[in-house]
């Protein structure tokens, strides 16, 4: 049996206090989550324990994904600096996790909404309804059954890969089991589309962006210490040392950031099928941004109005949008349900100081039809259909923020769980993927360069799509850098490494499609 490099390293550097104060933080964090979530249900009332043991099964499951998702794809950005010797293993993934922590917590939501909009039309307006937890559970229990299975393997497969194939899986079995002629939907691919391009050439970028990257140091700085393998359990001189540390940091917060918005926009949906009372709207939204809500209300009917002509909206509106929505076609009628939905919504909301005031049994309407509007009107911009006037455009983009800030909210709590999640996910399983970068990508030894170069375009890349709300794989991103490294450096690759990250890669979307699209048919029938 072969021996890593890694089982010969030093695995100190902690104080006997570290343990301690994660242990604390946790706490913390657990008895936070737990308390918010009490008190947010306290006002809810159900004849039936069953909506609250489906929420705790689903909490569990979507914090399980995430605790995968934690200790496959962090590891990822500690490899570099424990193969550097820049810090203890045991400091790397602490030091990981916390960041990580940071990350999720300053996260914006963008990536989770943007996940949630690949799904069908309809299982997110009935989030609530039998098929709903179907798509929820078996989107979640596919990624991680892949997630693991590669894990086993040390191969670093990317989780955003594996959750976008089960969302596909998921919407195609919809279509396949929708009866004839009920329009029913299955995947948004223009969005997939859009999400698949990020996925594909995120690997690319990290390839060869690392390479030149490696390329351009050697041509401008001029230390040779830089471009050499550590020696032993050696650390390096203090300024590089630094710089890896710190482009460990920011990948790792970059991860956070990104890849647990995944999570919190599943573990939102699961909120709103179970407790829609307490989640399908925003009750923090302060009163100042309700009266603001109104105006901006009225100010977008009558713009929409403009565009109507004489046009009358049709007798099912909600119906109208939907199939606007689902169908990305512009009917005759569109925008007249349109004005008619943004009217209807603006009488629900019209007088009151908190969305909390909306009674419980017009809530999931209401948040059906904010969530409607806003997809229409972004869907119109997008296409440019209506061609709406640049002031016009502006009354309907701000009138749209409302609506998002309205149904597209992330309680603190949640945050703070799926922290707590990808954090002891980093800190449990990181072992098998980092000797797979650090060991078994490259024939030598990752040198301080390449191990920096890497790590930086990696956390340029994951920061620039958080920033545009892209999801991209932070397994691809680096284990790519360290191999377009290699090949700059004439280091050699392991080929048989490099085929099985390709085919790892290649296998991601069709098998979670199968798992998920197998699984929500069981649990359709099941349920």
């Amino acid at each position: 049996m072969t021996t890593s490099v890694l089982d010969s390293r030093p695995t100190g550097g902690l104080s006997r206090l570290t343990p301690l104060a994660v242990i604390a933080l946790l706490i913390i964090g657990v008895v936070y989550a737990g308390w918010s979530l009490m008190n947010d249900l306290g006002d809810v009332h159900s004849p039936s324990l069953l909506p609250f043991i489906l929420l705790g099964i689903a909490l569990l499951i979507a914090l399980g994904f995430e605790f995968v998702n934690g200790f496959h794809d962090t590891a990822n950005a500690v490899a570099t600096v424990i193969y550097t010797n820049s810090l203890p293993p045991t400091v790397a993934v602490v030091w990981s996790g916390f960041f990580n922590f940071l990350g999720v917590l300053t996260s914006t939501g963008l990536v989770a909404f943007g996940i949630i909009s690949l799904l069908p039309v309809e299982l997110i307006l009935q989030v609530g309804s039998n098929a709903g937890f179907a798509m929820v559970f078996a989107l979640l229990i596919a990624a991680i059954i892949w997630n693991v299975g590669t894990w086993y393997f040390g191969l670093p497969s990317s989780s955003s890969h594996t959750l976008i194939g089960s969302i596909i899986g998921v919407g195609l079995m919809n279509q396949l089991m929708a009866i004839p002629g009920t329009g029913t939907s299955g995947v948004d691919w223009s969005q997939a589309l859009g999400i698949g391009k990020s996925l594909l050439l995120s690997p690319l970028v990290g390839f060869f962006a690392a390479a030149l990257l490696l390329l351009a140091a050697k041509a401008l700085i001029k230390r040779p210490e830089l471009y050499q393998a550590p020696e032993g359990n050696k650390p390096p001189p203090l300024w590089i040392r630094g710089l890896l540390v710190l482009t460990c940091t920011g990948v790792s917060f970059a991860h956070g950031s990104n890849d647990g918005q995944k999570g919190m926009g599943l573990i939102m949906l699961i909120l709103i099928g179970t407790v829609p009372t307490a989640y399908a709207l925003n009750r923090a939204m302060p009163e100042t941004q309700i009266t603001a809500f109104e105006q901006s209300s009225q100010q977008a009917a009558g713009v929409l109005a403009h565009y109507a002509g004489t046009t009358p909206a049709p007798a099912d509106s909600r119906a109208a949008v939907t199939a606007y929505v689902r169908d990305r076609a512009l009917a005759p009628d569109t925008v007249p349900a349109l004005v008619a939905l943004t009217q209807e919504i603006d009488r629900s909301v019209a007088g009151r100081s908190s969305l909390a005031s909306v009674p419980n049994e017009q809530v999931g309407n209401i948040r059906n039809d904010m969530y409607l509007a806003s997809e229409a009107l972004k869907l119109m911009a997008k296409t440019n259909s209506p061609a709406f006037s640049a002031d016009d455009g502006k009354v309907l983009t701000a009138y749209r923020g409302y609506l998002d800030t309205a149904t597209k909210f992330i309680p603190d709590w949640v945050k703070v769980a799926v922290a707590i999640a990808l954090g002891l996910g980093t800190m449990v399983g990181w072992k098998r993927i980092v000797v797979t970068v650090g060991e078994k990508i490259g024939k030598e030894h990752l040198t301080y360069a390449q191990g920096g170069s890497a790590e930086l375009v990696a956390m340029a890349t994951i920061g620039a799509a958080d920033m545009y709300g892209l999801p991209v794989s932070t397994t691809h991103v680096l284990s790519s850098g360290v191999a377009g490294t290699m090949a700059a450096n004439r280091s050699g690759l392991q080929w048989s490494t490099i085929r099985n990250l390709i085919m790892a890669w290649v296998l991601t979307l069709p098998v979670s499609i199968a798992l998920a699209a197998a699984l929500y048919w069981l649990l359709r029938h099941l349920f």
